[in-house]
């Protein structure tokens, strides 16, 4: 008897979905929604001015670069640690203690003016930031109870997270006229009101104080789990071990994360790559890269809108959306890289906003129909732990990869090649970036190997 969690392939002849807005029903989704809306409002704040910060104490690039490194340590030496713990503990206390303690840690963050206590600060805060977002992702399923609105639930998850940046970023700008006013209040010297960066952390650190009050309020029957015996340490890496096993063992759930690993491998080479390419094949200037990214924005908005509207007029198989969108992403990473000209870019930039808002979604939803509420956490750990290395492999390698096969160019084609009477410029990040749409690609059939496996074996079972 497999001891796998029962893959239940998506029909077209399903009811259609309710409306998205409706999974606000949900008792308690609204207030962890809100949560969240407002502490990533608060973390993009928060993110920008500790980078500047980090930049102000060093004097150099290399503050930032430990404090990022800071930021992503935890989740590589922690998470699968972290994940048993969270299918071990009472969830909605682990958002709540995470919460007031990373807005006492960036309460303390301006008082600390060498670059030793800020790369501390971060480490702390970014672990218990480990904690927060596994538990509230495998709370999700528990309260939103009906399947067919998991797909709503995390698309709303998704505008929380990526669509409070540009208001966050208007904010931070906002908060120097703001520093400049109570600077000039003379009660107020010596508090560190009137640095622009100081505000900032300290405004991030009230946002988490508010998400900690919303979730406190939420009623969640965690009965089930918590009546467990009080774990001890070797029991605790049992389940470490347990987790990672259901992950080998289960063929839709590899098929996942393969698919969202090879796809961030290749499509995030375009965060480092983005405004080379804007500048140099594209032509577009310095401020064309912001354009592109306002661009995707807007695209993976209108993505996940469009998905949840055709969704509910006809309930396409998740598999199919998400190797679909896997492609789709890829095949136009190779397609931005091969025009020469902003309009088109900005077009086809929009469509992978699209096709990745989407493959995010489905991607998650797809995890939480799957898994159990006891590996839940466990599970959402581990593919935060792929998607922060798989990440980092991206953004280091891409720039490498770059200058490397702009060097090959050089050497073996002079820079361009001719077909078709036309002349194609074979830059480095125009290849890096073929390079990764095609890794991107394959990715995607790579994960509908594994999902047929996950179709075969339910069969047999």
């Amino acid at each position: 008897m497999s001891d796998q969690a029962p893959f239940i392939p998506s029909s077209p002849d399903e009811q259609p979905m309710p409306p998205s807005r409706s999974v606000f029903r949900a008792p308690g989704f609204l207030r962890l929604w809100m949560a969240q809306v407002v502490s990533s409002l608060g973390d993009w704040i928060g993110l920008v001015a500790v980078l500047a910060l980090a930049a102000k104490v060093s004097g150099s690039g290399t503050g930032v670069g430990l404090v990022m490194t800071a930021r992503m340590l935890p989740g590589f030496l922690l998470a699968p640690l972290g994940g048993a713990l969270i299918d071990r503990w009472n969830r909605k206390t682990v958002m709540v203690t995470c919460d007031i303690g990373r807005a006492g840690l960036l309460a303390l963050l301006p008082f600390f003016d060498n670059l030793l206590g800020l790369v501390v600060l971060s480490f702390l805060i970014e672990v218990l930031t480990l904690l927060w977002g596994p538990a509230k992702d495998a709370t999700v399923p528990n309260i939103v109870k009906d399947p067919e609105q998991l797909a709503s639930a995390n698309s709303l998850s998704l505008v929380a997270a990526y669509g409070t940046f540009p208001i966050g970023a208007v904010i931070f700008a906002a908060l120097a006229a703001v520093a400049k006013w109570l600077g000039d209040i003379d009660a107020l010297d010596g508090f560190g009101f009137d640095d622009r960066e100081s505000l900032a952390i300290w405004f991030d650190s009230l946002t988490f104080l508010c998400s900690a009050l919303l979730i406190a309020g939420l009623r969640l029957d965690e009965r089930s789990r918590t009546k467990r015996e009080r774990p001890e340490v070797a029991q605790t890496f049992r389940d470490v071990g347990e987790g990672l096993k259901f992950i080998r063992s289960h063929a839709l759930v590899r098929g996942v994360m393969l698919g969202l690993a090879g796809a961030l491998l290749g499509g995030g080479m375009v965060i480092p790559l983005g405004p080379v390419l804007a500048d140099d094949v594209l032509g577009g200037g310095s401020g064309s890269f912001g354009l592109l990214m306002t661009a995707l924005g807007v695209g993976a908005a209108v993505g996940v809108i469009s998905l949840l509207a055709v969704q509910r007029k006809r309930k396409l198989p998740n598999e199919t959306v998400f190797f679909v969108g896997i492609v789709a992403t890829g095949a136009c990473i190779i397609a931005v890289a091969s025009v020469s000209t902003l309009l088109p870019a900005f077009l086809i930039v929009a469509f992978i906003g699209a096709t990745a808002g989407s493959t995010y979604v489905t991607g998650f939803t797809m995890l939480q129909e799957a898994t159990t509420d006891e590996l839940r956490g466990r599970t959402f750990a581990t593919l935060y732990t792929v998607v922060r290395l798989c990440l980092l492999i991206s953004l280091t390698i891409g720039p490498f990869a770059a200058s490397a096969l702009d060097a090959i160019s050089d050497n073996t084609t002079d820079g361009s090649v001719e077909v078709f009477n036309m002349t194609i410029s074979l830059q480095g990040v125009r290849l890096a970036l073929w390079l990764g749409g095609a890794v991107t690609v394959l990715s995607g059939f790579a994960a509908r190997r594994r999902m047929a496996m996950a179709h075969r074996a339910e069969e047999t079972a």
